[in-house]
């Protein structure tokens, strides 16, 4: 029997999607990125000064972290305090490893991006939301940079989105919620830029195996979900300065 998405959306479809921007007061860029149930806050800030093995080359940088609020799920979670867990330390060093693609480091000078992801509400597909939200707060935060000199020419050479798939009754599935997620017997996360291009391909097999048919399955399928996404970012960032940097 075929999977049933217990939202009725078709195997193919992505969840709602939308960006709130300049949610926040203070953040240089700031947007509320909400994928169905899932919420995340993304801002952006920048600090003259980059870590010590950049210092002195003119090169800046971009750094991500990723925490989830303690309510964010059913159950509360407990909040992380002195030590990250291995999972928030692995999905913060993707978002950051993401946005990277997307920045030329020599225009932006010694200067630190730090962009922070915080999930107010969690329905699978946090990390994938949070990088694809990130860049639409990035993309804000530059243009606030270039509008009060901070920057000569924007540092945006590109522009990223990702999102989850997985296979359900050994059939794919585009952009799952915590019901499919859990039921998944395959589950990837896919980053790519405006190209199409491949940033990173995170997948594995939850219990036995997946063919190289059913690989390339995932991957069309996650291809047409970043179509649409890179499509709702740019109408999230259409008044933004940077966006017309990117080629």
């Amino acid at each position: 029997m075929a999977w049933q998405r217990p939202d009725g959306r078709l195997p193919y479809e992505l969840r709602p999607i939308s960006f709130y921007p300049n949610f926040t007061r203070f953040a240089p860029g700031s947007v509320l990125a909400r994928c169905g149930d899932t919420q995340v806050l993304c801002t952006v800030s920048v600090n003259k000064g980059v870590p010590k093995f950049l210092e002195g080359t003119g090169k800046g940088w971009l750094t991500a972290e990723y925490r989830m609020l303690p309510s964010a799920t059913q159950k509360r979670q407990e909040r992380e305090l002195l030590k990250l867990s291995g999972r928030t330390q692995e999905i913060q060093r993707l978002i950051g490893r993401s946005l990277r693609a997307a920045v030329d480091f020599d225009a932006l000078g010694e200067h630190t991006l730090t962009v922070d992801a915080d999930v107010l509400q969690a329905d699978a597909g946090t990390r994938t939301t949070a990088i694809t939200g990130s860049f639409v707060a990035l993309a804000h935060a530059v243009s606030k940079l270039l509008q009060e000199g901070v920057l000569e020419r924007s540092p945006l050479c590109g522009q990223v989105a990702a999102v989850s798939v997985g296979l359900l009754e050994g059939e794919p599935f585009l952009d799952m919620n915590y019901i499919e997620d859990v039921a998944a017997t395959v589950d990837f996360n896919v980053v790519m830029n405006q190209h199409l291009g491949i940033i990173e391909v995170q997948g594995t097999a939850e219990e036995g195996s997946f063919s190289r048919t059913q690989l390339d399955q995932l991957l069309d399928v996650a291809q047409k979900g970043i179509q649409e996404l890179l499509i709702a970012q740019r109408e999230a960032i259409a008044n933004s300065e940077a966006l017309f940097v990117i080629n």
